[in-house]
């Protein structure tokens, strides 16, 4: 349905394009550009390429159709799902368990020299 105004609209469009910007120095512009989405969908619009061929429109993305759907671009998604199993399975230790750990091994070592010689002579037993 062309209405007057979108006669006139397009009109004041071309006499823009044609006369207002400067020669040579602005990319061709196709106000009949095709759009054609991964998922079938296809709409016209006005564009510097002719095509343009695109992953999600609005025909098929989460905000517009209120559906989860992921949009997966070279394994991301299967990626992001392997870092998050690794993290869950991973035991999670608070920094208070980590640092009574750490005193209680340092309190396990020797201190002094007289210290280390007597650890290193039972160590020598041991192996005989």
């Amino acid at each position: 349905m062309n209405t007057a105004l979108d006669v006139l609209l397009k009109k004041a469009l071309r006499h823009i394009i044609t006369s207002v910007m400067k020669k040579g120095i602005h990319p061709k512009y196709y106000p009949q550009a095709q759009v054609a989405c991964a998922c079938g969908n296809s709409f016209t619009t006005g564009s510097t390429q002719p095509e343009i061929k695109v992953e999600i429109c609005h025909a098929c993305h989460p905000f517009f159709t209120g559906q989860m759907k992921y949009i997966d671009t070279m394994g991301r998604v299967e990626k992001f799902q392997k870092k998050q199993a690794a993290a869950q399975a991973k035991k999670y230790v608070k920094k208070t368990d980590r640092q009574r750990k750490k005193t209680q091994a340092e309190k396990a070592q020797p201190t002094t020299l007289k210290e280390m010689i007597q650890l290193q002579k039972k160590k020598a037993k041991l192996k005989k």
